[in-house]
């Protein structure tokens, strides 16, 4: 579908934030990794962006570095919070380090203790608060007004979503030739929108598919209404994505440059975080993992073969403690 005159308009106002966005002042390209045993099982070439190797471990730092850097003398000087799961917290506490402001982080009592150990070694204050994220946002919107500090949105906002549409601008530059799809995991919407809008305004044909959990599906339930819903509930296996709510500015991106949106099982989670240790000896968390569950999933139900696909590898910040229900549950998942 040809986007509107205002569409396209909208296109370009990202594009040019994001050519303009200096996130590589702290975060790192990352690789475009070829992933043969994977290419090899799926009759596809399968490509993995490699986010987990930026210096959070996630590719949240930037879309937060870009947002802080951004901010006024005055802005800085009161501070900032926010509200994360724990990717953007990371990247909000070491950006935050890096410029010299004060960085509050709210997360959901659930968080694993490997992400809020990480905000706190970057110098940032955690609260804890709430059993899932949109608990921890309500608290920090709150607690923002209060202390006049800024509030920095982990994923609604132009400036985050720009940050994380660097991601796509690295992938057409690692690889200029023939490119199907690119699988993008979804939480708040933030790098499926950034990555969607680069992709769609230089190189409309390759597909944009999202990949949610299927325990926090907003973006998918959201493009069925046409409009953003309130999920009831959401789960936390997959916690960098368990977001009740798709957000604003992402929403207003992804309703006509997204193409497709899947949702997958915590066990499909778990044979991707497989997958992937198969072939890069690296071991995802479940959120970085949605994109290769997605491929899997798509590759079966669309026998597609000898095209090329690109799955984001979002975030490896996984508790240790976790990988023995990861390992049991991608064996049931095969057996």
């Amino acid at each position: 579908m040809t986007p509107t005159r205002a569409e396209q308009t909208l296109l370009e106002h990202y594009v040019k934030k994001i050519l303009a966005a200096p996130v590589y002042e702290l975060a790192i390209p990352t690789p475009l990794q070829a992933a043969p045993a994977l290419s090899q099982a799926l009759g596809n070439r399968i490509l993995l962006k490699r986010e987990d190797l930026q210096p959070t471990f996630s590719f949240k730092i930037r879309g937060a570095y870009n947002k802080l850097v951004q901010l006024t003398p005055e802005q800085r000087a009161r501070g900032v919070i926010t509200a994360s799961a724990g990717n953007h917290a990371q990247g909000v506490a070491l950006a935050a380090r890096e410029l010299g402001i004060s960085a509050s982080i709210v997360m959901p009592r659930t968080t694993p203790q490997l992400k809020v150990s990480g905000v706190r070694s970057r110098g940032a204050e955690a609260l804890l608060q709430g059993e899932s994220f949109p608990f921890a946002l309500a608290f920090a919107l709150d607690l923002a007004r209060q202390t006049g500090r800024e509030f920095v949105s982990p994923f609604d906002d132009p400036d985050v979503i720009a940050g994380q549409g660097t991601v796509a601008m690295e992938i057409l530059r690692q690889h200029p030739g023939q490119l199907d799809a690119v699988f993008v995991p979804v939480g708040g919407g933030g790098l499926i929108a950034g990555v969607a809008a680069y992709i769609k305004y230089l190189r409309p044909e390759i597909r944009i598919i999202g990949v949610e959990s299927e325990h926090s599906a907003c973006l998918q339930t959201a493009m069925a209404a046409g409009k953003r819903v309130t999920l009831p509930s959401v789960g936390t296996f997959a916690d960098g994505v368990a977001v009740a709510q798709i957000g604003e500015h992402g929403f207003d991106i992804c309703r006509f440059c997204v193409d497709e949106v899947m949702t997958v099982s915590d066990d499909e989670l778990c044979a991707a975080i497989r997958d992937i240790y198969d072939d890069t000896r690296s071991i995802t968390e479940p959120s970085g993992a949605l994109a290769v569950a997605g491929i899997k999933q798509y590759v079966a139900q669309s026998a597609v073969s000898g095209q090329t696909l690109v799955g984001i590898n979002s975030g490896a910040n996984i508790n240790f403690d976790t990988l023995r229900h990861v390992v049991e549950r991608a064996g049931a998942a095969v057996s």
